[in-house]
């Protein structure tokens, strides 16, 4: 049946949750009318405030993000959640565990929580994860936070996509500061030591102090360290005050222009990629092509760097059609 994408794009302006949700459902599953509707809904985009929160599995992050939501509902904002999860090997969905653990905010119709599977994405995000956003943005949520898979150290693609990178850590985890990674501690604006009623909290708070200290400020911002205990709710006004501390101070800052310029330089890369690919094995022409290139392949009766090429001239004649 036709869709009208201008009514679409106005429910979602309105707040609209079934609007919304049909729309990221759309945007996961690549329908057709997908691309028009973000496209129609890409003017009404900009004003959020995307605050991304990874660190390693059992640092507390659905715990944290479900307070810090609570936290900015009760000072009347509209929030918007986007939990990345693992996917479901027998169904290729996300395995719902952060959507469950946030239930007590059902009723709100205040808050959207989209839970979504990685799909074998990797960095901590699942593809359409910025686009997701873009539609939460377009309804009208002041902050959208986005919690990663938690797959471990190498989950820096969020820093991308968020204006606010917060990086979860729990003393007595095996992972001292020293022995962590520079991917992910080098993209934290704010360090949140959660579970910091534990023994080795001040060791590990002493350690992070040491490594700051050495550290280059970043446009006049030093990451702070805020601790928390998530599950009794204590240093979470703390920590939403520290974040609109670094939103006062990054507002016009010309590292975070530069972050965003990068930003959309990768997201324009990956969307005219995901763009030429769909064009190689567009219909039966293209799909039958590329098994029987396959083929030839695997049987070593092409190279796959002239097989490649053939793909490619495909293309170019399908563009030029159409």
């Amino acid at each position: 049946m036709p869709v009208d994408v201008a009514a679409w794009a106005e429910q979602i302006r309105s707040g609209d949750i079934r609007a919304v949700s049909r729309a990221i459902t759309a945007v996961e599953a690549h329908d057709p009318h997908s691309e028009e509707l973000l496209r129609t809904l890409f003017p009404d985009t900009g004003r959020a405030f995307v605050l991304g929160i990874t660190g390693a599995p059992g640092t507390g992050k659905s715990t944290l993000v479900d307070r810090l939501a609570a936290n900015y509902r009760k000072a009347g904002h509209q929030v918007g959640i986007i939990a990345v999860d693992p996917t479901s090997p027998y169904t290729g969905g996300a395995i719902l565990g952060d959507r469950i653990r946030m239930q007590g905010h059902a009723g709100d119709a205040g808050i959207f929580i989209r839970s979504m599977a990685t799909r074998g994405f990797l960095g901590g995000l699942a593809r359409a994860t910025g686009e997701v956003a873009l539609v939460l943005d377009a309804a009208g949520k002041e902050f959208i936070l986005v919690e990663t898979v938690g797959v471990g150290q190498d989950e820096v693609d969020i820093v991308r996509l968020a204006d606010c990178t917060l990086v979860l850590l729990v003393p007595g985890l095996g992972d001292d500061v020293q022995n962590m990674k520079a991917g992910l501690m080098e993209i934290a604006d704010i360090f949140v030591l959660n579970k910091s009623e534990r023994e080795g909290a001040d060791r590990m708070e002493a350690e992070l102090e040491a490594m700051l200290h050495l550290a280059p400020e970043r446009a006049g911002w030093k990451p702070r360290i805020i601790r928390t205990v998530a599950t009794e709710n204590k240093g979470i006004g703390e920590l939403a005050a520290a974040v609109e501390q670094y939103r006062e101070q990054s507002r016009n800052d010309a590292a975070q222009r530069a972050k965003r310029l990068e930003h959309w330089k990768r997201r324009l890369l990956a969307l005219a990629e995901e763009q030429f690919l769909r064009r190689i094995i567009s219909g039966e022409t293209g799909e039958s092509l590329l098994d029987a290139l396959a083929g030839e392949v695997a049987a070593r009766k092409k190279d796959p760097y002239a097989a490649a090429r053939e793909l490619l001239t495909h293309a170019e004649k399908s563009w030029e059609r159409k």
